[in-house]
């Protein structure tokens, strides 16, 4: 297929997952087994035509290199002269950004290490209906652009030649077999090759802004849950709705503005002061540590090690950042939505009664909301907080809300609902409680600094007579905050 082939397949594509997913006044619908099978077969199939595209488009661009391109094939594709070489040892800090990145591409091109990113994950939450299996899915074409945009990007933010060279360094039998040892075995005898890919991880490391952790051993680029944990493979629904950044310094910085301000002035008059105040808000990377312990049987030489490293890695970050992007004390640790909103009264709602939460509340907080936000909103509550909207309309002649009370509550104002496990419950009591947030997450923005690392604690001890326990454990951290950068576009729905 040719480029333009592709992008008509997507916009296809685009257009038959819209219809699958969408009503015709575009409220999110319910799909049956047969319906779900497909809209998940039309993404498995977009996924793999847009790693196609950005290849072509790759391919397109280095046409334009003078010297460095041939004719291709009638379709007019062009074949690259200049053969880029794998990583062969060499020492990474004296090679420019732009060849550290055709190395890196060169990588993900070759390399099938995302292969155990393939399959889903299933995590059983609760909700008013009662206990359910809910599935996310990670496929290995949908890692492999994402890393692919982290190592082209160059901003203030995010210096993809460092992904790049974690990338190149990482993702090697040498380096891999190294990290295997290291992190399941005391005193891991390492062969040449390997030790110089640790070394060389380390020299990497030494370039990077700000000061990290010493000690531990960095994971596989692919397998590392602050780069590829894209939403897709989440199953915490703030990295579904939110704008998430992946960032190679300490915090993330940017600029706001509440717009320009227009005005009508006479003819021939000086135009008025109409220059807009910026703002700069800021996200701050925390540590986030999670430990891992394992028995010394499990710690041998297993099949799939990756793909098990990479499940037991990221579950616990998930859960982790689950909670944080709730109700995080931004102490320490990310601002969750709620607390960040509760500390701006100009954002908070009360409800109508004290103690009560009723459809009266839901309007009162969805008018509250400027409507440049409404077209993009999601609502986020707690299941029992759902529970409670679900049964609005009983005893009523005019149900506020309909709902199949053998599911839960999708759609709020025709946008969708977003269950958080760490958010409040309603608790019915008079005093001062959160119940929901509403708005454009667009405004609540994680930044995750790229690199997660891993050391072995090489014995386990009980802590009743101090005897070994026959484990081990993993030691892991690595890096991220989260924040309202523009509260104004949310609504904190309280009780008084």
């Amino acid at each position: 297929m040719t480029p333009e082939e592709i992008r008509a397949a997507i916009e296809y594509l685009d257009a038959c997952i819209r219809e699958l997913h969408q009503d015709a006044d575009g409220s999110l619908r319910s799909l049956d087994d047969d319906e779900q099978t497909r809209f998940d077969e039309g993404l498995a199939e977009r996924a793999r035509l847009a790693g196609l595209l950005v290849r072509a488009e790759r391919i397109e661009a280095q046409a334009t290199v003078p010297g460095a391109t041939v004719p291709g094939d009638d379709r007019g594709v062009f074949q690259h002269q200049r053969k880029v070489e794998a990583y062969a040892g060499e020492d990474l800090r004296y090679l420019r950004p732009g060849e550290i990145r055709d190395k890196a591409l060169k990588v993900l091109d070759d390399t099938r290490a995302t292969e155990h990113l393939g399959g889903e994950r299933a995590k059983t939450v609760s909700t008013p209906a009662g206990d359910i299996t809910v599935t996310a899915s990670t496929r290995a074409d949908e890692v492999q652009a994402h890393v692919e945009r982290l190592v082209r990007t160059s901003s203030k933010n995010l210096d993809g030649s460092q992904i790049a060279r974690r990338l190149v360094v990482t993702e090697n039998d040498a380096y891999r077999t190294a990290f295997q040892k290291l992190v399941t075995q005391p005193m891991p005898v390492l062969t040449p090759e390997e030790s110089r890919a640790v070394q060389a991880f380390e020299e990497v490391r030494a370039m990077s802004i700000g000061t990290d952790a010493s000690g531990g051993f960095g994971v596989p680029v692919l397998i590392d849950p602050s780069i590829i944990l894209t939403a897709q493979g989440s199953l915490n629904p703030f990295r579904r709705i939110a704008r998430v950044e992946t960032i190679t310094n300490d915090e993330w910085k940017g600029v706001s503005s509440a717009g320009v301000t227009w005005s009508y002035d006479a003819e021939a008059a000086t135009v008025s002061d109409d220059s807009p105040t910026l703002g700069q808000p800021n996200v701050v990377a925390h540590m986030a540590r999670g430990f891992i312990p394992y028995s010394i049987e499990v710690g041998g030489d297993y099949p799939g090690f990756a793909s098990e490293m990479s499940t037991l890695l990221m579950e616990g970050y998930d859960e982790l950042q689950a909670q944080a992007f709730a109700t995080g004390s931004g102490s320490g640790q990310p601002f969750g939505i709620f607390t960040a909103l509760d500390a701006n009264t100009n954002v908070e709602v009360v409800v109508t009664t004290d103690g009560a939460f009723g459809g009266v509340d839901i309007n009162k907080v969805w008018g509250a909301l400027p409507d440049r936000y409404k077209g993009n909103a999601t609502w986020v509550m707690s299941h029992d907080v759902g529970n409670e909207v679900a049964t609005f309309g009983n005893g009523n002649n005019l149900s506020f809300l309909t709902v199949d009370l053998t599911g839960v509550a999708e759609t709020i104002r025709k946008r969708p609902i977003e269950y958080a496990s760490y958010a409040p419950d309603f608790t019915g009591t008079t005093g001062a409680s959160n119940v929901l947030v509403v708005g454009d997450f667009r405004n609540y923005l994680i930044a995750e600094r790229a690199g997660m690392s891993v050391e072995l604690v090489p014995h386990l001890f009980d802590i009743t007579n101090n005897r070994p326990t026959g484990q081990r454990g993993w030691f892991a951290w690595a890096r991220h905050g989260a924040d309202s950068v523009n509260d104004l576009g949310f609504r904190l729905l309280q009780n008084q």
